[in-house]
């Protein structure tokens, strides 16, 4: 969110200098952006002025990583469970089609109608950003909610541009642009995996686009949607860690390159791209976009003839007015005709505030108000672009300072709602066979996969032993020893269960964590004397390894719940990716106890009537 709010912040600063710039020398500003730069080898050039670069060249990566995010949520977030698609999809095309109506009801007849298509989508990392600065205190649920609708809104977007306003589409470019990305998804079939082979690849497919009449940003979402995600396999981290191993045998250049690209593959190509290319996008191709393209003349006949100009009250009414309503309305047509069993993630408020964010258009509104207009209809859809954005955020703090006046439990069901999260965590918290710690019948449940010899393990101990100062919490440590890094960490395993045998694994737990560079064989049985233990039978576990079988299962539970690494915690049953410092726990937590709280009954309001 720090990341969003930040680069949303770079922006805005990017259009204020643009409007500024344009009022104060206006020729000058349109002369740099007409500047032409090409590339010219023997007799093939190509050759366009610099705003056109940014429009077509560099936000191709801005739209790459918007393909990268709609893959990642496909492929880890909620989007999973293909039938969650359902309402963000339906809410998603309704988001397009009523501003596209009322847009269209507005211009009717005029020589403005052909420019609908400004008014349909919504700019996601400028409403996650505004988001993060006018809905503080929102739970991450509602950026997931507003990501997942218009994942939606970007693709058909991209499709309308590639249709309605491409001027003309050469036939060969395009099927040898097909041609190209076929040859993409057989590299991606193979596993290749080098850079170095997919950026040729990459940068044919870009060309052929354009070289179609189709806008070859296209290109980057449709690269960016092969990008699969995926978490770290145990596996491929062992095998790193052992070409890792090697090079500390024997530190050659060789055995250094190859330690360094099986580290890397661990990583999902949608991660290593997200890495790559998401700062430089949100903090220098988005803001760049913003200023070649803002930048407006403004004076008082200006703003009187576009505040009335069919452009800008459709672009206008369409964002403000049109976002929410379709998103808010295409929710709950389909919660309604499902009978509940298809709802958003989020609360109604949520849903709202969603749509109401929902009504910031500005990157490929701009894009398409620049292939749709010149001269006067142009500044006017832009204005009417930037007006709708003040709008929209201000209408959103109201829809979340408003939400926030609420009862708790109300705020609570307002923002949260009544949709089950999916469950990441196999198989299920046993009592009678897991190591649980605090209230039985605590709301939240931590899990956490550790390794007594991980120092990340020891470093978030203290984050864990302040949350179990809370009453209505419970913890369960399940044992992911990782043997390849950690030579000590199997045997430390088995000497808790061995306490655990004696009722004392809690005790030794803690020992464990507090003594990580002391886990050798006579360190443990000297925990185990320190805490009383038999000795004998203690000892008798270990050299028998009487407790393997037990801890297997634990690991054997992180495979199958997607766990590589330690610590990973998962709280009631979600999967925990942020970090595990005791702020980010800590909330977490407080969203999961207000999730499980909505389970609960409320108590009717007085008269007898439920105050839902």
């Amino acid at each position: 969110m720090r990341t969003e709010s930040g680069s949303a912040g770079v922006l805005v600063a990017a259009i204020a200098v643009a409007l500024v710039w344009a009022n104060v020398d206006d020729a000058g500003y349109e002369r740099l952006w007409a500047t032409e730069l090409g590339l010219h080898v023997g007799g093939w050039s190509l050759a366009f002025d610099l705003r056109t670069w940014v429009n077509s060249g560099l936000m191709t990566l801005f739209f790459l990583v918007v393909g990268l995010e709609a893959r990642r949520e496909l492929d880890l977030g909620d989007l999973r469970d293909r039938r969650r698609f359902v309402l963000p999809m339906a809410a998603g095309v309704a988001g397009m089609l009523v501003p596209v109506a009322i847009y269209l009801a507005v211009n009717r007849g005029g020589p403005g109608a052909h420019g609908w298509g400004v008014a349909m989508s919504t700019d996601t990392a400028l409403a996650l950003g505004l988001l993060a600065l006018v809905g503080r205190n929102v739970p991450e649920q509602v950026r997931v909610f507003l990501l997942t609708v218009f994942v939606v809104d970007d693709l058909v977007a991209l499709v309308v541009i590639a249709v309605a306003y491409s001027e003309s589409i050469e036939v060969m470019p395009l099927l040898a642009a097909i041609a190209v990305f076929g040859l993409l998804l057989g590299l991606r079939t193979l596993r290749v995996r080098s850079g170095a082979v997919y950026a040729p690849v990459c940068l044919l497919l870009w060309y052929c686009m354009l070289r179609s009449g189709v806008d070859p940003v296209v290109a980057g979402l449709a690269i960016g949607l092969t990008a699969t995600a995926y978490t770290p396999a145990r596996t491929a981290l062992e095998a790193a860690s052992g070409l890792f191993k090697l090079f500390r045998e024997q530190p050659t250049v060789e055995l250094a390159r190859s330690a360094s690209l099986g580290l890397t593959r661990t990583l999902s190509p949608n991660d290593r791209l997200q890495r790559m290319y998401h700062p430089w996008s949100s903090y220098v191709i988005v803001p760049l976009f913003g200023l070649a393209n803002a930048g407006i003349p403004i004076d008082g006949a200006f703003l009187s003839r576009a505040f009335t100009s069919p452009v800008t009250l459709g672009v206008l009414a369409g964002y403000v007015l049109g976002k929410p309503v379709a998103v808010a309305g295409a929710s709950w047509l389909v919660t309604r005709v499902s009978g509940g069993r298809v709802r958003p993630g989020v609360g109604w408020a949520a849903v709202l505030g969603s749509g109401t964010i929902a009504g910031i258009g500005f990157t490929v509104s701009l894009l398409i108000a620049s292939l749709a207009f010149t001269g006067d209809q142009l500044a006017e859809a832009k204005v009417g672009v930037l007006a709708a954005a003040a709008l929209a955020s201000a209408l959103t703090w109201v829809v979340f300072r408003v939400t926030a006046m609420l009862p708790k439990p109300r705020r609570l069901r307002a923002l949260l709602g009544e949709a089950e999260a999916l469950v990441d965590l196999i198989p299920a918290v046993d009592v009678s066979a897991d190591h649980v710690r605090g209230a039985a019948e605590a709301s939240v449940t931590i899990v956490e996969y550790g390794d007594f010899q991980c120092p990340y393990c020891g470093q978030a101990e203290p984050a864990v032993r302040e949350l179990l100062a809370d009453a209505d919490l419970r913890y369960v440590w399940r044992h992911l020893p990782l043997t390849d890094v950690h030579p000590q960490a199997q045997l430390a395993a088995e000497a808790a269960e061995a306490a655990a045998a004696q009722g004392a694994f809690w005790p030794m737990h803690d020992l464990l964590l507090d003594h990580q560079d002391e886990l050798k064989p006579a360190d443990l049985v000297g925990y185990a004397e320190r805490l009383g233990l038999d000795r004998e039978r203690f000892h008798e576990d270990l050299i028998r390894h009487e407790h393997a079988g037990r801890i297997a299962q634990d690991v054997e539970s992180a495979d199958l719940s997607g766990v590589g690494g330690t610590p990973t915690f998962f709280i009631n049953g979600v999967r925990h990716y942020g970090a595990y410092d005791i702020g980010t726990l800590k909330a977490a937590v407080k969203v999961a106890r207000a999730r499980a709280v909505i389970g609960r009954p409320i108590a009717p309001a007085p008269g007898g009537r439920s105050p839902t």
